[in-house]
């Protein structure tokens, strides 16, 4: 007689070989992923909870290396004194101005500059390359430039205003807090030192939006700006009917990004003006607190504020853009 193999048990070891198979990828899957997982420890999850240590513990900059830095004595007195100093509201409101007028202004100009170069013309390449160019310049330069630039003694935008009859004097852009101006009849303050920081901010970091907002425009099809122009549709029409509606994902995205980046900015306000004249920004009192008072823990406390806000400003992102995406 013939004897046929046993099926079911062939099927079995079939089964077990694919689990076995299953269990060597996910085994294959998770020691590729660890380096990315101890980075991410290392650097991300780590210092959050070391900065959250220390805002609890009275630490100055001398405790930072003895014992009485692992003791448990917790406190809430970092906190009670960066929200009892009487100017933590207006730092925090300055903080907010500049980080919302920056990341703004940073997407406009990218986007003004986005659709002067999308189309096709001679130099376009070039013009690309020149509006890229405040961003890969380094910080320090840019900065002493501006500075140079809006000096009331020295500047050249200063001298060629005073020439040519736009300015009666001189203005210290980065030096006076307010500016008092009267349009048509009607009185105006303007806080020059942090609108020229906003300024500032928009031009050093709109190439960023520019590139993204490019590669999306060149991704939209024609077919839709041709029909559009059959259906005589006008070109401030297509601009928001069919531009503007191609471009909100990476607005939107490109808003996020610079919200965080620029509510975490030290290094252009500081180079800029040291936060006087109005342009004082919660980064800059974490860098106050640690190195100007030696107090480690009040400067991790304004650390965990930060964090803190733009923990809830994410949050909130995210629940707008679940809703317009739903």
């Amino acid at each position: 007689m013939t004897k046929f193999p046993n099926s079911g048990l062939s099927g079995l070891g079939s089964q077990m070989n694919i689990e076995s198979m299953h269990h060597r990828e996910s085994r294959l899957a998770f020691w590729m992923l660890a380096p990315a997982f101890a980075v991410v420890l290392a650097f991300v999850v780590f210092p959050v909870i070391w900065n959250l240590w220390l805002c609890l513990k009275p630490v100055s900059l001398a405790d930072l290396r003895g014992d009485t830095l692992f003791q448990f004595n917790l406190t809430l007195d970092n906190f009670r004194k960066i929200f009892s100093d009487p100017d933590f509201a207006t730092t925090l409101w300055t903080t907010l101005a500049y980080t919302i007028g920056g990341s703004l202004l940073s997407i406009f100009l990218g986007l003004t500059a986005a659709l002067l170069v999308n189309g096709e013309f001679p130099g376009r390449n070039l013009l690309r390359g020149l509006f890229i160019s405040p961003y890969i310049a380094p910080v320090v330069a840019v900065t002493f430039t501006w500075s140079f630039i809006l000096d009331p003694q020295l500047g050249v935008f200063n001298q060629s205003a005073v020439e040519t009859g736009l300015l009666k004097q001189p203005i210290p852009f980065l030096s006076q807090r307010w500016l008092d101006m009267e349009i048509m009849g009607v009185g105006l303050r303007i806080p020059l030192a942090l609108l020229s920081v906003i300024l500032f901010e928009g031009w050093r970091y709109f190439p960023f939006a520019f590139l993204f907002i490019l590669a999306r425009l060149q991704a939209v099809p024609d077919v839709l700006y041709q029909a559009a122009s059959v259906d005589g549709a006008t070109p401030l029409q297509q601009f928001f009917h069919i531009t503007l509606p191609q471009l909100t994902t990476v607005l939107s995205t490109l808003f996020l990004f610079r919200f965080i980046w620029t509510f975490n900015k030290f290094d252009d306000v500081f180079l800029l003006t040291r936060g006087q004249a109005g342009t004082k920004i919660l980064p800059l009192n974490v860098y106050d607190y640690a190195f100007g008072e030696f107090d480690i823990g009040a400067s991790s406390a304004t650390a965990m504020v930060l964090f803190g806000v733009l923990a809830i400003f994410v949050f909130v992102y995210l629940r707008w853009s679940v809703r317009i995406e739903n």
